[in-house]
Formats: structure tokens, sequence, C-alpha cells
């Protein structure tokens, strides 16, 4: 099993909202809505995770510069983390600010 981020492009419609993403390695979730699916196990990209879950984004924090967006799975419960992408939605970034970012 890799120890580190496997980039993988895949384009992917969101579970949530519909829309459709064009990826680009290093997509994690939907720019429009900020939602996930869990497909992830051990490490970013080795898709090995059986779960499949909707991740709904629970907080953000501006790190340095750079929002971190955290999301919890709706069907196993785990929290995770990721970088958030210039591309998307401030209006959530800065909304999901104002919540108190759950320890991971």
């Amino acid at each position: 099993m890799p120890k580190h981020f496997i980039k993988i492009k895949e384009n992917f419609t969101c579970d949530h909202c519909g829309q459709k993403n064009i990826g680009t390695g290093y997509t994690n979730h939907c720019p429009n809505c900020l939602y996930s699916k869990h497909v992830d196990n051990l490490v970013p990209g080795d898709r090995d995770c059986p779960c499949h879950g909707l991740m709904k984004p629970i907080a953000s924090q501006l790190i340095k510069d750079q929002f971190t967006l955290t999301h919890q799975c709706l069907s196993c419960q785990k929290i995770s983390n990721c970088k958030a992408s210039p591309k998307d939605n401030q209006r959530l970034l800065i909304k999901l600010s104002s919540k108190p970012s759950p320890a991971t």
C-alpha cells in the first residue's frame, strides 16, 4: 500500500448538487457545494474505502491564506480534512469558517 497521496484525474458528477466536475488529480470535492464522497481509506487517492457515503462539509478554517475544509461522512461519521481550491465556493467556505472545527 502506498504511503503518500496518489494523484488520479477523475471527472465526476456531484451526488449532492448534481454539478458536473472536471477532476485535476487533486480534486477532492465539488467546488459548488463542497460535498465529497468517502472513497479513500488510508491514503488520499487509494479509492479503497468500501463506505462510499456522502461527506458533508461541516467546517472550514483559514490557515496562512489557505482554507482547509472539514468533511464528515454521513454514513460512517468519519471526519477528514483537505485543502480547499481557489475554484471552491468562497461564500460557503467563509460561512463554514464561522463553525467550530471538530478534532480529527
